[in-house]
């Protein structure tokens, strides 16, 4: 075994898929995952690999310093990505505190932990530990909202509208520091709304799906003309190994679909999907209905991803169209309606 690497949050939607993504491609590297499975996250989201040789299961909390100490002191980890992030934009609106708690603090924890293990000062390295790498994840929601025209670039100023941008916006900075003052290798990636197999049901596109086969009202904020830039979760997860293994220290890079699609385009979408594949009397198209905005809510996200396309050579397979016809058909399965 060559190397272990420490995932957090690798229970929850786009973790699990980069772990099942990342065990499938390196053979030679230890996965160790720790996620506390809160609401977000499921074990079974890792079914398929939870026998792997090369992959540990730990139930805890990034915020837990002694734990997280004693799992840097028994795996040595040469590098850490960090997903987990409480991420549900309602409940932080609803109960903040816990955001601020595991996305600033537990980032900050990890962060330092590592430095410790790492680093013998500022921009001074223990031995072998040169090449070790601290990768967020973060999101496009840090750079607030766009009008009509514009995308967010790695220059975009801050604007966090909600406390669960906020906290998102403040472990980015975290990060920041911990490259401008110790020199730590550490990479940023802020990516935009993902979609895909293993997304919590509570989010826009299972939850569009899970109303519509049940015949129970499929509910849209406002008047559903919200943008949102969409990319599927599994090219999502390319990117973010791409950059973990090939960006430049200290850098951020945007990961985009160059997919604007507003939210009754979205339902409007799956709703004739699922006319074609689970036919009923009526469409389901019908059972779209609006309710009361969310506060605060930003009007458009939209990525430029030139970045990591030009520097890395990145690029996403699926478009909306293609890919939310594979989330479909995984969700019809989930259900057993297929």
């Amino acid at each position: 075994m060559n190397k272990s690497i420490l995932v957090t949050g690798g229970a929850g939607f786009i973790g699990s898929n980069f772990i099942i993504h990342f065990l499938n491609k390196y053979r030679n590297i230890r996965l160790i995952n720790l996620d506390s499975l809160t609401y977000a996250g499921e074990r079974s989201n890792l079914n398929t690999i939870k026998n792997h040789k090369n992959y540990v299961f730990i139930e805890g909390d990034i915020c837990d310093t002694n734990l997280v100490r004693n799992l840097f002191e028994k795996y040595n980890f040469s590098g850490v990505i960090h997903f987990a992030a409480e991420s549900h934009v309602d409940n932080s609106i609803t109960n903040p505190d816990v955001f601020i708690k595991t996305n600033v603090h537990g980032t900050f924890n990890l962060l330092n932990t590592a430095k410790h293990f790492w680093m013998d000062a500022p921009f001074s390295f223990k031995e072998d530990c040169h090449n070790n790498r601290f990768h967020h994840i973060s999101t496009d929601e840090v750079y607030g909202t766009l009008g009509k025209t514009g995308l967010f670039t790695e220059e975009t100023s801050y604007a966090p509208n909600s406390p669960y941008s906020a906290s998102k916006a403040s472990s980015d900075f975290i990060v920041r520091s911990y490259y401008h003052t110790y020199g730590m290798n550490v990479v940023t990636t802020n990516c935009s709304n993902n979609y895909g197999p293993r997304q919590h049901e509570e989010k826009l596109i299972p939850t569009i799906i899970r109303k519509a086969i049940n015949n129970e009202s499929i509910p849209i904020y406002g008047d559903g003309k919200n943008i949102r830039d969409w990319l599927y979760v599994e090219d999502h997860c390319k990117g973010i190994d791409l950059v973990f293994n090939e960006g430049l220290e200290g850098e951020t890079y945007n990961i985009g679909g160059k997919n604007e699609r507003d939210n009754l385009y979205i339902a409007h979408t799956i709703c004739s999907i699922l006319d074609g594949i689970v036919p009923k009397k009526k469409s389901y198209s019908e059972q779209i209905t609006f309710v009361k905005d969310r506060p605060g809510h930003d009007f458009r996200y939209a990525i430029d991803a030139n970045k990591i396309e030009k520097k890395l050579g990145w690029e996403a397979n699926e478009n909306f169209e293609t890919g939310i016809v594979k989330t479909i058909k995984w969700y019809l399965k989930k259900y057993n309606r297929l």
